[in-house]
């Protein structure tokens, strides 16, 4: 149900800085990062007035999850990798759902015209790897009137039903190493002040907490997809890796299963003369 193009390779990694760094994790990052509540698609669906009459883009799309998630408000969904085992998770994913979305091999410094115009583009755990200035001057001319760059995030609030999540986070740093991403993750992380310079200024950010009951093993999926705990690439570690996350976070399982409580975050940004 999706269809899958390329786009010349020369331009593919122009402005990705680690190329390749996502190559192999494909699977354990479909199964292992936490999909974005699903009410926060909806509230930013409501807020730009997608009403399945316009076009979304999805840019780092990865295996897809808000490509799928914004499928029944928008017209039509378009999907940008540059990591082709990504893209075939993506349209297997699609697949399944019985959907259909256009998938196309590329990044941020590929995006021209013939992809059409957009009601919204949402970028999602992707945005620090790409020439943000760059990427948000393109998108203007993307973009059509009232519509907006859309960035997700997800993080654990401190409640008592993430008390696993100090003890996750211990057993990655102890394999984090010499990550050559290490001052890109450091630094890129204030999209506020890129966005509030950009023709985009104008920002606005929604939340969602849902609680979830999560598989103990879907967690060391998670940890295996983590880049820093391979020195940015994968490594020999798994076995090592997947044994002592299930060793630090049994305590907290039952029966198999951690409960979780996820916030995704949706920082929407739009032109400020756009704006009410």
């Amino acid at each position: 149900m999706s269809q899958v193009a390329e786009c010349d390779a020369a331009e593919l990694h122009a402005d990705v800085r680690f190329p390749g760094r996502f190559q192999g994790l494909a699977d354990v990052y479909a199964v292992g990062r936490p999909v974005y509540p699903a009410r926060l698609a909806r509230r930013v669906a409501t807020l730009l007035g997608l009403d399945g009459q316009h076009d979304v883009l999805d840019l780092g799309t990865g295996p897809g999850f808000l490509a799928l998630d914004f499928r029944p408000f928008a017209r039509r969904v378009v999907g940008v990798d540059p990591e082709p085992q990504m893209l075939r998770v993506a349209a297997a994913a699609a697949r399944a759902a019985g959907v259909a979305i256009e998938l196309v091999q590329g990044s941020s410094s590929s995006l021209g015209p013939e992809l059409g115009r957009f009601r919204a583009v949402t970028i999602g755990r992707a945005f620090h790897w790409m020439d943000r200035p760059r990427t948000l001057a393109t998108l203007d001319t993307l973009i059509e009137p009232g519509g907006a760059v859309v960035l997700f995030a997800d993080s654990y609030p401190d409640v008592p039903a993430n008390a696993w999540h100090a003890r996750f986070l211990s057993v990655i740093d102890r394999y984090a190493g010499n990550d050559p991403a290490r001052d890109v993750l450091a630094t890129a992380k204030n999209h506020e002040a890129v966005l509030s310079v950009s023709p985009f200024g104008h920002l606005e950010r929604v939340a969602v907490l849902e609680p979830r009951t999560t598989p103990i093993e879907r967690f060391v999926d998670r940890a295996l997809s983590y880049g820093r705990a391979w020195d940015g690439r994968p490594g020999p570690h798994s076995e090592g890796l997947a044994r002592d996350i299930r060793a630090a976070l049994q305590p907290f399982a039952m029966d198999g299963l951690i409960n979780e409580v996820l916030e995704g975050t949706a920082l929407i940004a739009r032109r400020p003369h756009e704006v009410d």
